[in-house]
């Protein structure tokens, strides 16, 4: 949007009633479409598109303005997006080079009986990290964990609760995960500076959980563990692949690219090209098959069902289901931010939001009650994201702060709403209902207080001067 467009749309400033009516609009119409219609989201998104723009004309902004709402998203979005695609091309690489399977296998490798809570919350952390993928890890090794807990005499809700709070870790720290770019994307942050700041929120609360899960065991393990699937699971995986500790070279190669803050974009090309050298030189890859990988993705042939799931993903073209909601949703964030309907109606949260703690614990509420209302932590990011970033530039809070504040909601509560994506997904495979894991989830539970804690205390918080650990210092640079 040049100068000029903004100087016409200074005064335009839609009443809070146009811009409720949108909002609400966006949240009924997500329920429905997810509860009774079964309508795409992106679908939903594209409607939701056309109420704001007709509230925004109706305003007295032109199409010309709207779409400039919508290219000021989309820009936004265009690097991340690439990013995501980059995952996609990554993750293929590092299934078919044995990266992930080796992590996999020695992650598998540490499960005892006696502190079984505690390790298949550790297990599927692991897998979730190499895959960035909650559904692939709870899907898979979290489906084994399920059978595991069954033979130890573990009530499945809590073996559910210990699988899913692992699964979350992957979705929400790994640099592989769409949601963990998206966040950072939304927010307007460097991912790596994404992934550190939730270091102070995730980490404390994991290990909360992980310390729950290990008293727990101690009461309801009993017995010794059917190790069968398992077993199964490592003797295939060691069968089919080279595993080695040299597969874990492509994620030391990233991690050390993103300490010396080395762009994103190419730290990740790097690390696909050195998982596709391996895989050509360890697992008898050609250019054709590897480049087929990038693309199409990593398809496992193991004779095995649950191993083939495990290794059958990746590719550029997985992550564009992806790539095109967010594209979508940022085009509708644009038009809320540019036609200044979100600022409508922050109008009316203004006396939530004259601290920090206040627009934090805002948002933590907001990403929540998205997730109920459109049951996609994708929504819960995007809306949530362009509605509060005005907020956060106020009161000059640095980005890494709402991207992790999203995520500390956004992508933990999803697998906790009935209706939702998530919680679809982890009844279906785990066969127990949200209702009896939710207890059990504690890593979902403990986060968000986390963030709201941290809010109003001013701890871990980043302002653009730096640190402050004194809630009250912003106020008394401002008075000075």
């Amino acid at each position: 949007m040049n100068d000029n467009d903004i100087k016409k749309t200074e005064n335009k400033v839609p009443g809070f009633g146009s811009s409720l009516f949108v909002l609400l609009f966006l949240f009924v119409a997500m329920a429905i479409s997810v509860m009774w219609l079964s309508i795409p989201v992106h679908i939903t998104l594209i409607l939701t598109i056309v109420v704001a723009t007709i509230v925004a004309m109706r305003s007295g902004y032109t199409w010309k303005e709207v779409q400039n709402g919508i290219l000021y998203g989309a820009d936004l979005a265009m690097l991340p997006m690439l990013i995501l695609m980059v995952i996609g091309v990554v993750i293929g690489t590092w299934v078919a080079s044995g990266t992930i399977q080796t992590i996999i296998y020695y992650g598998l490798l540490i499960l005892r009986p006696s502190y079984f809570l505690l390790a298949a919350a550790i297990i599927v952390g692991l897998t979730s990290m190499a895959t960035g993928s909650s559904y692939t890890s709870g899907g898979t090794v979290g489906v084994a964990m399920m059978g595991i807990g069954l033979g130890l005499g573990v009530p499945p809700a809590m073996t559910a609760g210990a699988v899913i709070s692992g699964a979350i870790i992957g979705d929400k720290m790994s640099p592989l995960s769409d949601s963990t770019n998206l966040a950072a994307a939304v927010a307007e942050a460097d991912l790596f500076d994404h992934i550190k700041s939730m270091m102070y929120t995730t980490g404390p609360a994991f290990g909360i959980a992980l310390l729950l899960y290990w008293v727990m065991g101690f009461f309801v393990v009993k017995g010794s563990a059917d190790t069968t699937q398992v077993d199964l699971i490592l003797t295939t995986l060691k069968d089919n692949f080279v595993i080695n500790p040299i597969m874990l070279l492509p994620p030391v190669v990233v991690i050390v690219l993103a300490a010396k803050k080395f762009p994103s974009l190419p730290a990740m090309i790097i690390g696909a090209l050195v998982a596709a050298v391996l895989a050509m030189i360890y697992q008898g890859a050609t250019i054709t098959s590897i480049t087929n990988v990038m693309n199409y993705g990593y398809s496992g042939n193991t004779g095995v069902a649950v191993v083939d799931k495990l290794v059958s993903r990746g590719g550029l073209q997985s992550m564009m289901w992806t790539v095109s909601l967010g594209f979508i949703g940022v085009g509708l964030g644009g038009i809320l931010e540019k036609t200044r309907m979100l600022e409508s109606f922050l109008m009316k949260l203004s006396g939530l939001l004259k601290t920090s703690g206040g627009v934090i614990a805002s948002t933590v509420v907001s990403a929540i009650l998205l997730n109920l209302a459109t049951a996609s932590q994708y929504m819960s990011i995007i809306i949530t994201g362009r509605m509060m970033i005005p907020e956060y530039r106020k009161k000059k809070l640095l980005p890494r702060v709402l991207s992790r504040t999203l995520e500390d909601a956004g992508t933990v509560f999803s697998p906790m709403v009935p209706w939702g994506l998530c919680g679809v997904f982890f009844t279906g495979a785990l066969g127990v209902p949200t209702t009896e894991y939710f207890p059990y989830v504690f890593l979902a539970l403990i986060v968000p207080i986390i963030a709201v804690i941290y809010g109003f205390t001013g701890a871990a918080v980043w302002y653009e001067d730096g640190k402050i650990d004194d809630p009250t210092a912003y106020s008394k640079q401002k008075l000075q």
